[in-house]
């Protein structure tokens, strides 16, 4: 699929991190963007910076995501590409010990819940919107539309107290290659991106040490991830027609250790 102004994308959790990275290379090669995302002022401050329309949502709403893509259809166009980088996680063990009073407590299952919904149902919901819209669309080339999805390392070696973050991201690897077959027939293409660490605003809170030492963690090349790496693996599966029902794995060769 060809980069250019006649091209409409979407991309959730827009407004920073790998999300606002692939709304600025997305917009750098012509492409009119929406930045769905549920923080309103960062949302409106990327859309600014970028020249990308903003359209505050909530992924895991059906209201605020259908309100979202109406939005961004009215102002430009109805969407080929969506990139899917909302999400989120939390850290709790399964079951663990109170090293003070020896009391034994375990993993609320609505804090299981609700990692599941925001990651693997918020993608879902936004992939059957996106996908229901880009059948209305006549093929170009053959192919109506791109979905990229955002998986992570810990779908597939999740350290501890990820339960729930590998399951949500596990979840989205494992439907990948299901609604690719999907779709084939409507010509739309179905990818998930698995990045390993990266450097995003919610890591670069972590002390200087902390980021350092992960990144030595990396054999090559050793350091985090930049977020521009991640828009350009984006770019490159939209411009790719023949690559489809894959995940790949843009984490510079680490295999996370339990902890």
């Amino acid at each position: 699929m060809k980069l250019d102004a006649t091209l409409s994308a979407v991309v959730t959790g827009g407004a920073s991190g790998l999300g606002l990275a692939t709304v600025k290379a997305l917009r750098a090669a012509g492409v009119k963007v929406a930045i769905f995302d549920f923080n309103e002022d960062t949302g409106r401050k990327a859309a600014e910076e970028t020249g990308a329309v903003f359209c505050q949502c909530d992924v895991t709403s059906d209201a605020s995501v259908d309100a979202a893509f109406a939005a961004a259809r009215a102002a430009n166009g109805q969407e080929r590409v969506l990139v899917s980088c909302a999400g989120g996680g939390n850290a709790v063990a399964t079951a663990r010990r109170d090293k003070n009073t020896g009391e034994i407590k375990i993993f609320p299952s609505d804090q299981f819940e609700s990692v599941l919904r925001l990651n693997t149902v918020g993608t879902f919901r936004c992939i059957t919107r996106a996908a229901a819209g880009m059948m209305t669309l006549a093929p170009v080339d053959g192919e109506r539309g791109v979905l990229i999805n955002t998986a992570s390392a810990a779908a597939s070696e999740g350290q501890m107290g990820q339960a729930a973050y590998s399951a949500a991201k596990a979840g989205i690897v494992g439907m990948t290659l299901t609604i690719a077959r999907d779709l084939s027939r409507e010509g739309i293409r179905c990818n998930t991106i698995q990045p390993g660490i990266f450097n995003t605003p919610a890591m670069a809170r972590a002390p200087a040490q902390m980021l350092e030492a992960l990144g030595a963690m990396v054999p090559f090349p050793p350091r985090l991830g930049r977020g521009e790496e991640y828009a350009s693996m984006a770019l490159e599966i939209i411009r790719n027609t023949y690559l489809n029902g894959e995940t790949i794995r843009l984490d510079g060769a680490i295999r996370m250790q339990p902890r």
